[in-house]
């Protein structure tokens, strides 16, 4: 009865035996499919999120290149992942996805801003000061705009750092 049983289970894979995963399944189904996960729309742009905040900027960075990896035309995505590169002094990098959200959402506030900042983090004083100038241009109602302005005040004046 034993050997019956072992003879049709034996007729019941197509697969070598060095090829069976635990559960029988193929050893395919256990590799790597990270380049095709599935991602719920707001998951990685949440993480990276979460991280930025709680200053892990390097984990922030990952997610959000995954992020603008996994969605392309996400300007949350580039706009995390462009604020992450500027924390970790990535600015190659920063301009590359600032590049990409001048086509997506330029001479907006929040363009202007982010891109403001960025040069502030560089030192370029004018520059930033001239980002953050046509982000208020655009929406003097601004409360971050308003407080970088702030923070730049009489700042140009001073040499770069």
């Amino acid at each position: 009865m034993a050997l019956t049983a072992t003879v049709a289970l034996a007729g019941c894979q197509s697969a070598a035996l060095d090829d069976v995963a635990a559960f029988g399944d193929s050893a395919n189904t256990l590799k790597d499919d990270s380049d095709v996960a599935f991602y719920k729309n707001d998951e990685l742009i949440v993480k990276g999120k979460l991280q930025f905040q709680e200053k892990n900027y390097g984990k922030s960075y990952a997610i959000y290149k995954r992020a603008v990896a996994v969605f392309p035309e996400d300007p949350a995505a580039w706009l995390g992942f462009a604020a992450s590169a500027d924390m970790i002094a990535r600015f190659d990098t920063a301009d590359v996805a600032y590049k990409q959200l001048a086509k997506m959402i330029g001479n907006t506030p929040v363009y202007y801003n982010n891109l403001g900042y960025s040069h502030l983090l560089r030192g370029n004083l004018p520059n930033a000061r001239r980002y953050f100038l046509k982000a208020y241009e655009l929406d003097p109602t601004n409360e971050t705009t308003a407080r970088n302005l702030e923070l730049m005040k009489n700042s140009v004046k001073f040499a770069q750092r």
